[in-house]
C-alpha cells in the first residue's frame, strides 16, 4: 500500500476512530448505529459491484464540481476487504481499501469528501470542520421513515439529516456552508444499506452554494 493511499485511509477513517473512543453514553445510539451500521456487506456475493453515482455542484467552483462528479465503485478484494475506486470518462483511481466485515465504507467517503469540498471552497481549517461534523454525529435527531424507488420497486427506508453548523458562531464566515445539511437514506432492502447520501448548503442565494449526492445505481440481478 502506498503512502498516498495510507494517508487517504487515515483521513477517511479518522471520524469513526474518534467516535469509537468516546464513552458509549455520549453517543446518540440509534442515529450512530444507523449511519455506521455494521455487517451491511456480509450477505453480498464477493463478486458483487456497487456503483454510486456522485454529482457535485459548487457555486463558486464549477471546475471542482465537474472534476468531483463521476462514479464511486465498491468491489471486494482479498482478505475480506472492500475497495473503493473513483471512475470518470473511462479512467479510474483507487481511493482505498477498508475491512468489509465492518460495513460499507461509503459513509466515510461521503463525510470526508464533504469536509474536503467545504474546506477547499469556503476556507477554514478542515480539522475544525471535521470536529463539527463529528459532534453532529453524536446529536439526537429524528429518524424519518419514507419510501424510495429502487430497481423498479418501492422500498421502505429511513433517513437522518444532520446540521453540523446550526449553532456555530462562525456561520456567517462560511460562504454559504453555514446551513450545511447531511442527509443519509438507508434500507435493509438496499444492497449495501445506503440508498443515497446528500450534502447540501443553500446559502443566501437562489442557487445552492453546494450540493453533493451519492446515489446507488441498480445492482444487476444475482449480485
Amino acid at each position: 500500500m502506498t503512502r498516498k493511499t495510507r494517508t487517504k485511509l487515515f483521513g477517511i477513517g479518522v471520524i469513526v476512530l474518534g467516535l469509537s473512543l468516546l464513552p458509549a453514553a455520549a453517543l446518540s445510539e440509534e442515529v450512530y448505529d444507523l449511519l455506521f451500521k455494521t455487517g451491511t456487506l456480509d450477505e453480498m456475493s464477493r463478486d458483487a459491484v456497487l456503483d454510486y453515482r456522485r454529482e457535485v455542484s459548487i457555486r463558486e467552483n464549477d471546475a471542482l464540481g465537474e472534476r468531483s462528479s463521476g462514479t464511486v465503485r465498491l468491489t471486494f478484494a482479498p482478505e475480506q476487504m472492500a475497495e473503493l475506486e473513483f471512475r470518470k470518462d473511462g479512467k479510474h483511481r483507487k481511493i482505498g481499501e477498508f475491512p468489509a466485515t465492518v460495513g460499507n465504507p461509503m459513509i466515510m467517503y461521503f463525510v470526508e469528501t464533504t469536509i474536503r469540498d467545504m474546506a477547499g471552497t469556503a476556507g477554514g481549517s478542515p480539522y475544525y470542520i471535521r470536529n463539527r461534523v463529528k459532534a453532529a454525529l453524536l446529536q439526537s435527531v429524528p429518524v424519518e421513515t419514507e419510501t424510495v424507488r429502487y430497481g423498479g420497486h418501492d422500498v421502505a427506508a429511513r433517513s437522518v439529516t444532520l446540521h453540523p453548523f446550526e449553532d456555530d458562531p462562525n456561520r456567517a464566515r462560511m460562504r454559504g456552508f453555514g446551513d450545511l445539511e447531511l442527509t443519509v437514506v438507508m434500507s435493509d432492502d438496499i444492497p449495501g444499506w445506503y440508498y443515497s447520501l446528500t450534502a447540501r448548503a443553500q446559502g443566501n442565494e437562489e442557487t445552492p452554494a453546494y450540493i453533493s449526492t451519492l446515489v446507488l445505481e441498480p445492482v444487476e440481478k444475482g449480485q
